[in-house]
Protein backbone atom coordinates (compact mmCIF):
# COMPACT_ATOMS: atom_id res chain seq x y z
CA UNK A 1 0.00 0.00 0.00
CA UNK A 2 2.56 2.01 0.46
CA UNK A 3 4.58 1.33 -2.82
CA UNK A 4 1.23 1.65 -4.82
CA UNK A 5 1.45 5.49 -3.48
CA UNK A 6 4.72 6.39 -3.66
CA UNK A 7 4.68 5.58 -7.22
CA UNK A 8 1.64 8.14 -7.71
CA UNK A 9 3.19 10.89 -5.41
CA UNK A 10 6.65 10.17 -7.85
CA UNK A 11 4.37 11.89 -10.47
CA UNK A 12 4.68 15.66 -10.85
CA UNK A 13 0.63 16.69 -11.25
CA UNK A 14 0.97 20.29 -11.15
CA UNK A 15 -2.24 21.43 -12.60
CA UNK A 16 -0.87 25.62 -11.99
CA UNK A 17 1.75 25.27 -14.08
CA UNK A 18 1.01 24.09 -18.18
CA UNK A 19 4.71 22.50 -18.47
CA UNK A 20 3.49 19.78 -15.98
CA UNK A 21 -0.19 19.17 -18.46
CA UNK A 22 1.48 15.60 -19.58
CA UNK A 23 2.26 14.53 -15.75
CA UNK A 24 -1.34 15.46 -14.80
CA UNK A 25 -2.57 13.26 -17.72
CA UNK A 26 -0.16 10.71 -16.58
CA UNK A 27 -1.49 10.62 -12.87
CA UNK A 28 -5.04 10.48 -13.92
CA UNK A 29 -4.14 7.54 -15.58
CA UNK A 30 -2.55 5.95 -13.04
CA UNK A 31 -5.39 6.64 -10.35
CA UNK A 32 -7.82 5.45 -12.67
CA UNK A 33 -5.15 2.22 -12.77
CA UNK A 34 -5.60 1.70 -9.19
CA UNK A 35 -9.43 2.10 -9.23
CA UNK A 36 -9.60 -0.67 -11.85
CA UNK A 37 -6.60 -2.75 -9.59
CA UNK A 38 -8.88 -2.26 -6.63
CA UNK A 39 -12.17 -3.55 -7.64
CA UNK A 40 -14.19 -0.57 -9.30
CA UNK A 41 -15.63 -0.98 -12.55
CA UNK A 42 -16.64 1.48 -14.82
CA UNK A 43 -13.77 3.50 -14.82
CA UNK A 44 -12.88 6.22 -17.27
CA UNK A 45 -10.26 9.10 -17.65
CA UNK A 46 -12.83 11.93 -18.54
CA UNK A 47 -11.37 15.04 -20.25
CA UNK A 48 -12.59 18.37 -20.06
CA UNK A 49 -11.27 21.87 -21.02
CA UNK A 50 -8.80 21.40 -18.71
CA UNK A 51 -7.30 18.18 -16.45
CA UNK A 52 -9.15 15.28 -16.55
CA UNK A 53 -11.30 13.75 -14.26
CA UNK A 54 -11.44 10.27 -13.02
CA UNK A 55 -14.58 8.17 -12.63
CA UNK A 56 -15.40 4.84 -11.34
CA UNK A 57 -17.83 2.80 -8.64
CA UNK A 58 -18.25 -0.29 -7.38
CA UNK A 59 -21.47 -1.61 -7.20
CA UNK A 60 -22.91 -4.02 -4.32
CA UNK A 61 -27.09 -4.02 -4.19
CA UNK A 62 -29.56 -1.65 -5.28
CA UNK A 63 -31.09 -1.80 -1.79
CA UNK A 64 -27.89 -0.44 -0.17
CA UNK A 65 -27.15 3.40 0.14
CA UNK A 66 -24.63 5.06 -2.38
CA UNK A 67 -21.69 7.36 -1.30
CA UNK A 68 -19.85 9.31 -3.82
CA UNK A 69 -16.34 9.56 -2.88
CA UNK A 70 -14.66 12.66 -4.39
CA UNK A 71 -10.72 13.14 -4.09
CA UNK A 72 -7.88 15.41 -6.16
CA UNK A 73 -5.00 13.93 -7.53
CA UNK A 74 -3.46 17.35 -8.59
CA UNK A 75 -1.06 19.00 -5.91
CA UNK A 76 0.34 22.23 -5.69
CA UNK A 77 3.79 23.75 -7.30
CA UNK A 78 6.69 22.78 -5.08
CA UNK A 79 8.09 25.83 -4.95
CA UNK A 80 10.65 26.73 -3.15
CA UNK A 81 12.48 23.97 -4.36
CA UNK A 82 15.80 24.72 -2.08
CA UNK A 83 13.83 24.56 1.01
CA UNK A 84 13.07 20.88 0.51
CA UNK A 85 14.93 18.94 2.60
CA UNK A 86 14.82 15.52 0.12
CA UNK A 87 13.26 16.26 -3.80
CA UNK A 88 9.34 16.51 -3.49
CA UNK A 89 8.37 14.10 -6.01
CA UNK A 90 10.79 11.57 -4.42
CA UNK A 91 9.00 10.23 -1.42
CA UNK A 92 10.68 9.19 1.75
CA UNK A 93 9.56 8.22 5.37
CA UNK A 94 11.40 9.98 8.10
CA UNK A 95 10.44 9.91 11.76
CA UNK A 96 9.26 13.21 13.42
CA UNK A 97 8.38 14.49 16.80
CA UNK A 98 4.54 14.18 15.43
CA UNK A 99 5.10 11.01 13.60
CA UNK A 100 7.46 8.70 15.82
CA UNK A 101 6.13 5.42 13.64
CA UNK A 102 7.55 7.67 10.35
CA UNK A 103 6.06 10.09 7.49
CA UNK A 104 5.87 10.11 4.13
CA UNK A 105 7.73 13.53 3.12
CA UNK A 106 6.65 14.69 -0.58
CA UNK A 107 4.21 16.83 -2.43
CA UNK A 108 0.98 15.71 -2.63
CA UNK A 109 1.50 13.03 0.50
CA UNK A 110 -1.34 14.63 2.47
CA UNK A 111 -3.01 17.15 -0.20
CA UNK A 112 -4.74 14.89 -1.55
CA UNK A 113 -3.13 12.01 -2.82
CA UNK A 114 -2.33 10.16 0.17
CA UNK A 115 -6.08 11.24 1.57
CA UNK A 116 -7.36 9.95 -1.85
CA UNK A 117 -5.08 6.68 -1.89
CA UNK A 118 -6.62 5.27 1.19
CA UNK A 119 -10.15 5.36 -0.22
CA UNK A 120 -8.84 3.18 -3.03
CA UNK A 121 -7.11 1.02 -1.03
CA UNK A 122 -10.26 0.69 1.42
CA UNK A 123 -12.40 -0.47 -1.16
CA UNK A 124 -9.71 -3.20 -2.35
CA UNK A 125 -9.65 -4.17 1.49
CA UNK A 126 -13.35 -4.65 1.53
CA UNK A 127 -13.73 -6.29 -1.30
CA UNK A 128 -10.93 -8.62 -0.96
CA UNK A 129 -13.06 -9.42 2.15
CA UNK A 130 -16.27 -9.64 -0.03
CA UNK A 131 -17.96 -7.34 2.38
CA UNK A 132 -18.35 -3.83 0.37
CA UNK A 133 -22.05 -2.45 2.62
CA UNK A 134 -22.71 0.63 0.25
CA UNK A 135 -22.82 1.53 -3.44
CA UNK A 136 -19.77 3.48 -4.18
CA UNK A 137 -18.52 5.58 -6.59
CA UNK A 138 -15.64 7.77 -6.98
CA UNK A 139 -15.12 10.98 -8.65
CA UNK A 140 -11.24 11.93 -8.58
CA UNK A 141 -10.49 15.79 -10.46
CA UNK A 142 -7.08 17.00 -11.28
CA UNK A 143 -8.14 21.01 -10.92
CA UNK A 144 -8.65 21.38 -7.15
CA UNK A 145 -5.57 23.24 -6.85
CA UNK A 146 -6.46 25.75 -9.58
CA UNK A 147 -10.35 26.42 -8.17
CA UNK A 148 -12.08 23.11 -9.90
CA UNK A 149 -13.18 25.47 -12.52
CA UNK A 150 -14.73 22.82 -15.19
CA UNK A 151 -15.84 20.34 -12.36
CA UNK A 152 -19.43 22.71 -11.76
CA UNK A 153 -20.18 21.56 -15.47
CA UNK A 154 -19.35 17.98 -15.46
CA UNK A 155 -21.38 17.45 -12.46
CA UNK A 156 -24.60 19.16 -14.33
CA UNK A 157 -23.77 17.43 -17.60
CA UNK A 158 -23.52 13.97 -14.92
CA UNK A 159 -26.31 14.28 -12.62
CA UNK A 160 -27.70 10.83 -13.08
CA UNK A 161 -23.91 9.79 -12.78
CA UNK A 162 -23.39 11.00 -9.94
CA UNK A 163 -26.49 10.25 -7.72
CA UNK A 164 -25.63 9.50 -4.31
CA UNK A 165 -27.17 9.43 -0.83
CA UNK A 166 -24.21 11.53 0.65
CA UNK A 167 -20.46 12.85 -0.33
CA UNK A 168 -17.35 11.49 1.38
CA UNK A 169 -14.11 13.86 1.30
CA UNK A 170 -10.98 13.02 2.84
CA UNK A 171 -9.39 16.50 2.28
CA UNK A 172 -8.91 17.95 5.62
CA UNK A 173 -7.45 16.76 9.17
CA UNK A 174 -7.38 15.57 12.53
CA UNK A 175 -6.52 17.45 16.07
CA UNK A 176 -4.30 14.94 16.27
CA UNK A 177 -3.27 11.37 16.32
CA UNK A 178 -5.13 10.54 19.95
CA UNK A 179 -7.65 13.32 19.40
CA UNK A 180 -9.77 12.78 16.14
CA UNK A 181 -12.15 15.20 15.11
CA UNK A 182 -14.41 15.70 11.98
CA UNK A 183 -14.47 19.16 10.05
CA UNK A 184 -17.69 20.03 9.81
CA UNK A 185 -17.66 23.98 8.13
CA UNK A 186 -14.77 25.20 5.42
CA UNK A 187 -14.04 29.07 4.51
CA UNK A 188 -14.76 30.47 1.55
CA UNK A 189 -12.58 32.07 -1.01
CA UNK A 190 -12.15 35.03 -3.62
CA UNK A 191 -8.44 35.01 -5.00
CA UNK A 192 -7.67 38.00 -7.31
CA UNK A 193 -4.34 39.47 -8.73
CA UNK A 194 -3.66 42.95 -8.78
CA UNK A 195 -1.43 44.95 -11.16
CA UNK A 196 -0.60 48.67 -10.66
CA UNK A 197 1.07 50.08 -14.12
CA UNK A 198 2.99 53.19 -13.75
CA UNK A 199 5.48 54.43 -15.87
CA UNK A 200 5.50 53.39 -19.36
CA UNK A 201 8.96 51.05 -18.84
CA UNK A 202 11.10 50.67 -15.92
CA UNK A 203 12.91 54.08 -15.68
CA UNK A 204 16.55 54.96 -14.30
CA UNK A 205 15.89 55.74 -10.04
CA UNK A 206 18.25 58.58 -10.08
CA UNK A 207 16.93 60.60 -13.50
CA UNK A 208 13.12 59.91 -12.50
CA UNK A 209 12.81 59.30 -8.39
CA UNK A 210 10.90 61.92 -6.92
CA UNK A 211 8.93 62.32 -9.75
CA UNK A 212 8.09 59.09 -11.06
CA UNK A 213 4.78 57.14 -9.57
CA UNK A 214 6.73 53.98 -8.32
CA UNK A 215 4.21 51.40 -8.78
CA UNK A 216 5.53 48.88 -6.05
CA UNK A 217 5.44 51.69 -3.49
CA UNK A 218 2.76 52.57 -4.39
CA UNK A 219 0.65 48.79 -4.51
CA UNK A 220 2.83 48.66 -0.77
CA UNK A 221 0.96 51.00 0.75
CA UNK A 222 -2.29 50.00 -1.23
CA UNK A 223 -1.90 46.51 0.44
CA UNK A 224 -1.21 47.92 3.95
CA UNK A 225 -3.93 50.03 3.67
CA UNK A 226 -6.26 47.01 3.30
CA UNK A 227 -6.53 46.01 6.92
CA UNK A 228 -6.90 48.58 9.80
CA UNK A 229 -4.58 48.36 13.16
CA UNK A 230 -7.50 45.87 14.82
CA UNK A 231 -6.38 43.86 11.46
CA UNK A 232 -9.75 43.72 10.52
CA UNK A 233 -10.08 43.96 6.76
CA UNK A 234 -11.21 47.69 5.24
CA UNK A 235 -13.13 46.92 1.90
CA UNK A 236 -16.27 48.74 2.11
CA UNK A 237 -19.07 46.23 2.95
CA UNK A 238 -16.44 43.20 3.37
CA UNK A 239 -18.23 42.10 6.67
CA UNK A 240 -22.10 42.81 5.73
CA UNK A 241 -23.09 38.91 5.16
CA UNK A 242 -20.71 37.04 7.84
CA UNK A 243 -22.15 35.25 9.96
CA UNK A 244 -21.59 35.75 13.75
CA UNK A 245 -21.77 33.09 16.20
CA UNK A 246 -23.61 32.97 19.57
CA UNK A 247 -21.76 32.74 22.59
CA UNK A 248 -22.66 29.38 23.23
CA UNK A 249 -21.21 28.14 19.76
CA UNK A 250 -17.87 29.95 20.94
CA UNK A 251 -18.14 28.26 24.18
CA UNK A 252 -17.83 25.22 22.31
CA UNK A 253 -15.42 26.29 20.04
CA UNK A 254 -13.69 26.75 23.09
CA UNK A 255 -13.97 23.42 24.29
CA UNK A 256 -11.12 22.00 21.56
CA UNK A 257 -8.07 20.96 22.55
CA UNK A 258 -5.87 23.89 20.70
CA UNK A 259 -2.57 25.26 22.72
CA UNK A 260 -1.88 28.61 21.55
CA UNK A 261 1.48 28.32 22.48
CA UNK A 262 1.93 24.92 21.08
CA UNK A 263 0.42 26.41 17.72
CA UNK A 264 3.24 29.09 18.23
CA UNK A 265 5.98 26.85 18.52
CA UNK A 266 5.16 24.39 15.79
CA UNK A 267 5.66 27.48 13.04
CA UNK A 268 7.80 29.21 14.74
CA UNK A 269 6.33 32.57 15.57
CA UNK A 270 6.53 34.45 18.79
CA UNK A 271 3.14 35.88 18.59
CA UNK A 272 -0.22 35.05 16.78
CA UNK A 273 -2.12 38.26 14.65
CA UNK A 274 -5.43 38.85 14.01
CA UNK A 275 -8.83 40.53 15.10
CA UNK A 276 -8.03 41.19 18.74
CA UNK A 277 -11.77 40.48 20.17
CA UNK A 278 -11.17 36.87 18.81
CA UNK A 279 -8.67 33.68 19.73
CA UNK A 280 -6.22 32.60 17.47
CA UNK A 281 -8.18 29.28 16.97
CA UNK A 282 -11.52 31.58 16.35
CA UNK A 283 -9.35 33.68 13.95
CA UNK A 284 -8.34 30.81 11.82
CA UNK A 285 -11.64 28.99 11.24
CA UNK A 286 -14.64 31.58 11.78
CA UNK A 287 -13.14 34.54 10.51
CA UNK A 288 -12.69 35.95 6.85
CA UNK A 289 -9.15 36.95 6.26
CA UNK A 290 -6.96 38.65 3.85
CA UNK A 291 -3.39 37.68 2.78
CA UNK A 292 -0.81 38.73 0.24
CA UNK A 293 0.16 35.17 -1.27
CA UNK A 294 2.98 36.77 -3.48
CA UNK A 295 4.44 39.94 -4.71
CA UNK A 296 6.73 40.92 -7.20
CA UNK A 297 8.27 43.76 -9.73
CA UNK A 298 11.39 45.38 -10.61
CA UNK A 299 14.57 43.84 -10.56
CA UNK A 300 14.88 40.60 -8.12
CA UNK A 301 18.04 39.00 -9.42
CA UNK A 302 21.75 39.64 -7.84
CA UNK A 303 23.25 42.65 -7.36
CA UNK A 304 21.90 46.16 -7.78
CA UNK A 305 19.47 47.56 -10.45
CA UNK A 306 18.56 51.15 -9.85
CA UNK A 307 15.19 50.90 -11.63
CA UNK A 308 11.55 51.99 -10.76
CA UNK A 309 9.56 49.52 -11.94
CA UNK A 310 6.76 50.06 -14.48
CA UNK A 311 4.96 47.66 -13.53
CA UNK A 312 4.27 45.39 -9.74
CA UNK A 313 1.74 42.52 -9.48
CA UNK A 314 0.34 40.81 -6.16
CA UNK A 315 -1.80 37.79 -5.64
CA UNK A 316 -4.33 37.99 -2.93
CA UNK A 317 -6.90 35.68 -1.42
CA UNK A 318 -9.48 36.36 0.73
CA UNK A 319 -10.90 33.09 3.18
CA UNK A 320 -14.98 34.06 3.60
CA UNK A 321 -16.91 32.83 6.45
CA UNK A 322 -20.82 32.04 5.95
CA UNK A 323 -22.73 34.14 4.46
CA UNK A 324 -20.40 35.90 2.40
CA UNK A 325 -20.25 35.01 -1.75
CA UNK A 326 -17.06 34.98 -3.09
CA UNK A 327 -18.53 36.48 -6.39
CA UNK A 328 -20.15 39.63 -4.32
CA UNK A 329 -17.04 40.34 -2.36
CA UNK A 330 -14.46 40.13 -5.23
CA UNK A 331 -16.66 42.76 -6.93
CA UNK A 332 -16.65 44.91 -3.28
CA UNK A 333 -12.44 44.46 -3.35
CA UNK A 334 -12.38 45.44 -7.41
CA UNK A 335 -14.05 48.44 -6.67
CA UNK A 336 -12.65 49.58 -3.60
CA UNK A 337 -8.97 48.53 -4.76
CA UNK A 338 -9.76 50.81 -7.39
CA UNK A 339 -11.00 53.53 -5.57
CA UNK A 340 -8.00 53.88 -3.09
CA UNK A 341 -5.31 53.65 -6.30
CA UNK A 342 -4.07 57.11 -6.48
CA UNK A 343 -5.10 58.97 -10.14
CA UNK A 344 -0.96 58.53 -11.31
CA UNK A 345 -1.42 54.58 -12.18
CA UNK A 346 -3.65 52.23 -13.62
CA UNK A 347 -4.86 49.28 -11.93
CA UNK A 348 -6.00 45.78 -12.77
CA UNK A 349 -8.02 43.06 -10.80
CA UNK A 350 -8.04 39.70 -12.01
CA UNK A 351 -10.61 37.42 -10.48
CA UNK A 352 -8.91 34.36 -10.19
CA UNK A 353 -11.14 31.83 -8.47
CA UNK A 354 -13.86 31.71 -5.86
CA UNK A 355 -15.50 28.99 -3.56
CA UNK A 356 -18.37 29.28 -1.12
CA UNK A 357 -18.27 28.77 2.64
CA UNK A 358 -20.11 25.35 3.55
CA UNK A 359 -21.28 23.94 6.65
CA UNK A 360 -21.93 20.36 7.32
CA UNK A 361 -24.27 19.29 9.53
CA UNK A 362 -23.71 17.33 12.59
CA UNK A 363 -27.12 15.59 13.42
CA UNK A 364 -26.93 13.25 10.17
CA UNK A 365 -26.67 9.67 9.45
CA UNK A 366 -23.55 10.11 7.15
CA UNK A 367 -21.78 12.16 9.94
CA UNK A 368 -22.82 9.72 12.96
CA UNK A 369 -21.45 6.82 11.21
CA UNK A 370 -17.95 8.95 10.52
CA UNK A 371 -17.70 9.36 14.31
CA UNK A 372 -18.79 5.93 15.21
CA UNK A 373 -16.30 4.75 12.59
CA UNK A 374 -13.32 6.76 14.02
CA UNK A 375 -14.69 6.32 18.08
CA UNK A 376 -14.04 2.32 16.74
CA UNK A 377 -10.53 2.83 15.80
CA UNK A 378 -9.42 5.72 17.55
CA UNK A 379 -11.06 4.26 21.00
CA UNK A 380 -12.58 7.96 21.43
CA UNK A 381 -15.12 10.00 20.31
CA UNK A 382 -14.03 12.83 17.90
CA UNK A 383 -14.50 16.59 17.76
CA UNK A 384 -16.44 18.33 15.32
CA UNK A 385 -14.27 21.06 14.60
CA UNK A 386 -14.68 24.25 11.76
CA UNK A 387 -11.22 24.17 9.33
CA UNK A 388 -10.02 27.50 7.83
CA UNK A 389 -9.46 26.06 3.87
CA UNK A 390 -11.59 25.51 1.45
CA UNK A 391 -12.74 22.90 -0.62
CA UNK A 392 -14.94 24.48 -3.61
CA UNK A 393 -16.84 21.35 -4.74
CA UNK A 394 -18.26 20.86 -1.38
CA UNK A 395 -20.86 23.84 -1.75
CA UNK A 396 -21.02 22.84 -5.98
CA UNK A 397 -22.39 18.90 -4.37
CA UNK A 398 -24.78 20.30 -2.23
CA UNK A 399 -26.06 22.80 -5.22
CA UNK A 400 -25.91 21.00 -7.93
CA UNK A 401 -26.92 17.42 -6.62
CA UNK A 402 -28.40 18.23 -3.56
CA UNK A 403 -26.20 16.17 -1.49
CA UNK A 404 -24.05 17.16 1.93
CA UNK A 405 -20.69 16.35 2.40
CA UNK A 406 -18.81 14.40 5.20
CA UNK A 407 -15.03 15.55 5.82
CA UNK A 408 -13.49 12.96 6.51
CA UNK A 409 -9.62 13.84 6.99
CA UNK A 410 -6.64 12.39 8.84
CA UNK A 411 -4.13 14.73 8.31
CA UNK A 412 -2.08 17.04 11.00
CA UNK A 413 -1.84 20.49 11.08
CA UNK A 414 1.83 20.35 11.08
CA UNK A 415 1.68 18.38 7.73
CA UNK A 416 3.06 21.31 5.72
CA UNK A 417 0.79 21.27 2.67
CA UNK A 418 0.83 23.94 0.24
CA UNK A 419 4.68 24.10 1.83
CA UNK A 420 8.45 23.09 1.03
CA UNK A 421 8.24 19.21 3.41
CA UNK A 422 5.02 18.42 3.30
CA UNK A 423 4.31 15.20 4.74
CA UNK A 424 2.20 12.66 5.88
CA UNK A 425 1.79 10.33 9.13
CA UNK A 426 2.32 6.79 7.89
CA UNK A 427 0.08 5.99 11.21
CA UNK A 428 -2.76 8.72 9.53
CA UNK A 429 -2.69 6.75 5.91
CA UNK A 430 -3.78 3.23 7.46
CA UNK A 431 -5.74 4.75 10.42
CA UNK A 432 -7.45 6.17 7.46
CA UNK A 433 -7.78 2.98 5.40
CA UNK A 434 -9.29 1.04 8.39
CA UNK A 435 -11.81 3.50 9.45
CA UNK A 436 -13.09 4.03 6.35
CA UNK A 437 -14.56 0.28 6.15
CA UNK A 438 -16.42 1.17 9.04
CA UNK A 439 -18.20 4.21 8.13
CA UNK A 440 -19.70 2.16 4.95
CA UNK A 441 -20.99 -0.47 7.87
CA UNK A 442 -22.51 2.16 9.66
CA UNK A 443 -24.18 4.00 6.81
CA UNK A 444 -25.29 0.91 5.71
CA UNK A 445 -26.82 0.41 8.82
CA UNK A 446 -28.29 3.93 10.00
CA UNK A 447 -29.47 4.71 6.34
CA UNK A 448 -32.01 2.02 7.07
CA UNK A 449 -33.48 3.67 9.76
Amino acid sequence: MLDELFDILRIPSVSADPAFAVDVSRCAEAVAASLKSAGASNVEVIKTPGHPIVFGEYQTSVDAPTVLVYGHYDVQPPDPIDLWDNPAFEPIIKVTDKHPEGAIFARGSCDDKGQMFMHVKALEAMVSQGDVPCNIKFIIEGEEEVGSSHLDDFIESNKEKLSADVVLVSDTGIFANDTPSITVGLRGLSYVEVEVTGPNRDLHSGLYGGSAPNPINILAEMISSLKDEDQRITVDGFYDDVLELTSDEREAMARAPFSEEAHKASIDISAHEGESNYTPYERMSIRPTLDVNGIWGGYTGDGAKTVIASVATAKISMRLVPHQNHETITKLFTKHFKKIAPSSVKVKVTEMHGASPAITPTDSPAYHSAALAMKHTFGKEPIPVRSGGSIPIVASFERILGLKTVLFGFGLDSDAIHSPNEHYGVFNYFKGIETIPHFYTHFAQLHEK
